[in-house]
């Protein structure tokens, strides 16, 4: 069994590891570590809650400690651009906690938050600063932040920053940086787009691939409704009520739906919460924390606002409505099953929904196997069924799920280079 020590890093990092409980890497810490300590651009796929913060944090870590880089005012030696607020504090608090005893700055700025503030702790400058990018622009543009001495570059859910329409904030933050620098890209698909920007920002990449893009984590058991839009509501409530007990990740895609969807749960009887856009960060921290202590059970939310979210114990999560974008169902249910848990992923299908679902299936080379329902046309049904067209009973709500096993998932019904670099890195924005 691989070691940290093993893999290179020092022993006072290996030492906060060991006090944090963690002894053994991960797969894409073990395959990314040694080439980011020998200072290789790398390309991280893998599946989210697989630990790509340390993969890329403990190895930058140990280059800035080994060079004894001081920070430098409004600087920082190492950038870390994630696509969300939730996000970027989660990856600053993994850094803190792997590297805030040993005499590195950690900085974070996001939306949502003072600009003043944030510039003001900028003054004195950080050895990494975790961003978003809006917001990194924000303080550029008012000089509170330079990127000149920016030695290290990693660009984290590079897709999800894609999705959000971040590519042309990306390019105009490379030009700013040093042509010699190290640049890390993490992601867990592969959208066309991705090998546009690899091919811009980095220069002989590693490529390090621990599952293929569109792959979900083994242990999440996948199940699909088919169902009416009316009745979707319903079946959800009938679910939930199977683990009251047990957190649970809801989906939806609008903010004004997962703010309706939150509100209808709470009237049921349910402790539920709920974070997207129209929140303000402070209500989305409170909504995540008390998500975290289980004061909440359900939290419903939005895309763009559950990403980041890395807590252990969701077991379900729940698409409401299926995304518009196939990849966003892979990070949606990746939101459980983390640190080698067990999750469950339920997804509800409505008639409108059949082209999305086909979709989904087609990137993650799966059929889902049905709990409920008849699949609509247009979807391809699991070996030994055939679509009607039509869901059961004419429509309407539709069936419901036959009788749980405790886990809230009804059962199917009967119609059943790599160039070495030496130093800092060495490529042209």
């Amino acid at each position: 069994m691989t070691t940290f020590a093993e893999l290179g890093l020092a022993e006072s990092l290996v030492s906060r590891l060991t006090e944090a409980g963690i002894s053994t890497p991960t797969p894409i810490q073990e395959r990314a570590i040694p080439h980011v300590l020998e200072g290789f651009d790398l390309m991280g796929l893998a599946q989210t809650g697989t630990g790509k913060t340390a993969a890329f944090g403990l190895p930058l870590a140990q280059r800035m400690l080994h060079h004894q880089e001081k920070a430098r005012p409004r600087g920082a030696s190492a950038l870390v651009l994630a696509p969300t607020r939730e996000l970027a504090k989660q990856i600053h608090d993994n850094l803190m906690a792997f590297v805030g005893g040993a005499h590195l700055r950690v900085g974070l700025v996001v939306g949502g938050q003072s600009v003043n503030a944030q510039a003001k702790r900028m003054e004195r400058g950080v050895h990494i600063l975790v961003a978003t990018p809006g917001r990194l622009m924000d303080l550029i543009d008012r000089g509170a932040v330079t990127l000149e001495h920016t030695e290290y570059l990693v660009l984290d859910e590079a897709d999800q920053m894609l999705d959000l329409g971040f590519i042309h904030t990306l390019r105009k933050i490379a030009q700013m940086l040093p042509a010699e620098r190290q640049t890390l890209l993490f992601s867990a698909t592969m959208p066309k787009l991705m090998n546009e920007i690899a091919g811009s920002f980095l220069t002989d990449p590693v490529r390090v691939e621990v599952s293929p893009p569109g792959k979900v984590a083994d242990k999440i058991t996948q199940s699909v409704h088919f169902i009416s839009q009316a009745g979707k509501k319903d079946l959800l409530i009938e679910c939930l009520d199977a683990h009251r007990e047990e957190l649970a990740l809801v989906f939806s895609r609008t903010k004004h739906g997962a703010e309706k969807l939150m509100k209808s749960l709470v009237a049921a009887g349910y402790a539920a919460g709920s974070i997207h856009g129209n929140k303000s960060q402070g209500q989305r921290d409170r909504a995540l924390k008390a998500f975290r202590a289980g004061e909440l059970k359900i939290l419903v939310a939005t895309d763009v606002a559950a990403r980041g979210i890395d807590i252990p114990d969701v077991r379900y999560v729940y698409n409401f409505d299926l995304p518009d974008v196939p990849d966003n169902f892979v990070h949606r249910i990746g939101r459980t099953a983390r640190a080698g848990a067990a999750g469950r992923a339920v997804a509800f299908c409505a008639p409108g929904e059949a082209e999305a679902l086909r979709a989904i299936q087609k990137v993650m080379k799966l059929e889902i196997p049905v709990a409920s329902g008849t699949p609509w046309e247009g979807v391809e049904p699991p070996a030994g069924r055939r679509p009607s067209g039509k869901p059961r009973n004419g429509g309407g709500r539709g069936p419901k799920p036959a009788h749980t096993s405790g886990d809230g998932v009804g059962k199917p019904k009967s119609n059943s280079r790599r160039r070495r670099r030496s130093g800092r890195g060495n490529r042209a924005a």
